[in-house]
């Protein structure tokens, strides 16, 4: 059985807050935290900056944290919707620029999902006894493909990166079951138009930024909402959970309406849901990740944790992981 044995995380320092978006587009402080928990943002800057400069920091961080040489990494795997070409792979990027050699990397892309499909993919190399030490990232720049002239997704989304090392289990704690699912009739809802080999860019797809976030917010609520509980409830039947078994759920940051509303149908209250919502906005394949690292101080050994995360596609998926490690101590290092 694969385990989580350490997490890191890396957002860049420049933030662009709700205020700053108000001087941008028709809207208000207010509006925005009422509607989706989102204070602030962080937004990569810089030239020739793009996701595998936020992976590459968040997996340095990891490496140096855990005490892994980047020769022993075997795998890694790297979530995101923003690579930095078509080709080559942003994971193989992150490797270079960290110094891991001639292993085997590849991209995963499931949009918001796509940390728990990585992870699942990841867990099963570990599982089969092909490797020892699987790296998974999920990263995202998404201000890339934002339009900052539309008020409804220019303040969801932020930038950041975070990394988890997969291990051999040694006390039998670590990820116990994944689930992933799809549905590309959803594609409609939640998209980028052109950039792909359907719509190739053009001066006529830039003009009328057609390379931006589109999405049809109710529709994706709804869908958001149900599926997210329901895979969530179709973990816990399976290992003959109950709400109150589980010690956190780590929902996709997406909005915080959609994130209070699968609480509540899973039955557990807000204390028990990890939250960065309000200060890195929605990042994408890194916001499970992302939320490890923050509430890493707070996990105990044997805690049991659910994800849960759904995305453009449609994608959603779901894992049940029981803690691996004291995160108060792994914590220490990361502020040291």
């Amino acid at each position: 059985m694969a385990a989580i044995t350490g997490v890191h995380g890396y957002v860049p320092p420049d933030v662009l807050t709700n205020a700053q978006l108000a001087q941008m587009v028709d809207t208000t402080d207010a509006w925005i935290t009422e509607r989706t928990g989102i204070r602030e943002r962080h937004i990569l800057k810089g030239e020739g900056k793009g996701t595998s400069h936020m992976g590459a920091e968040a997996v340095r961080g990891l490496l140096k944290k855990t005490g892994t040489d980047p020769s022993e990494v075997e795998l890694l795997i790297c979530a995101t919707t923003t690579p930095d070409f078509v080709h080559p792979c942003t994971a193989n990027l992150i490797c270079d620029m960290v110094g891991i050699r001639e292993i085997g990397s590849f991209d995963v892309s499931a949009a918001c999902s796509g940390f728990i499909y990585a992870l699942t993919v990841g867990r099963q190399f570990i599982a089969a006894g092909t490797y020892k030490k699987v790296v998974v990232v999920g990263a995202d720049k998404m201000s890339a493909i934002v339009d900052y002239t539309d008020r409804a997704t220019c303040v969801l989304f932020g930038d950041g990166a975070a990394a988890v090392l997969l291990e051999p289990s040694t006390n039998g704690y670590g990820i116990l079951d994944t689930v992933v699912r799809s549905d590309g009739s959803g594609m409609k809802h939640l998209h980028q138009k052109a950039g792909g080999s359907r719509m190739p860019p053009t001066a006529e797809t830039v003009a009328k930024r057609l390379h931006s976030v589109y999405q049809e917010g109710n529709h994706v609520y709804k869908f958001a909402v149900s599926r997210m509980a329901e895979v969530t409830h179709e973990i816990m039947s399976r290992n003959n959970l109950r709400a109150e078994m589980i010690d956190w759920v780590v929902p996709h940051q997406a909005n915080i309406r959609i994130i209070e509303t699968t609480a509540q149908k899973i039955g557990l209250p807000m204390d028990k849901v990890m939250l960065t919502i309000q200060k890195y906005g929605n990042t994408t394949a890194a916001t499970i990740p992302l939320c490890l690292w923050d509430y890493e101080s707070k996990l105990r050994e044997g805690d049991r944790l659910m994800f849960a995360a759904f995305g453009g596609g449609f994608t959603w998926g779901g894992a049940y992981v029981t803690w691996a490690y004291d995160g108060a101590a792994a914590a220490a290092k990361k502020a040291a």
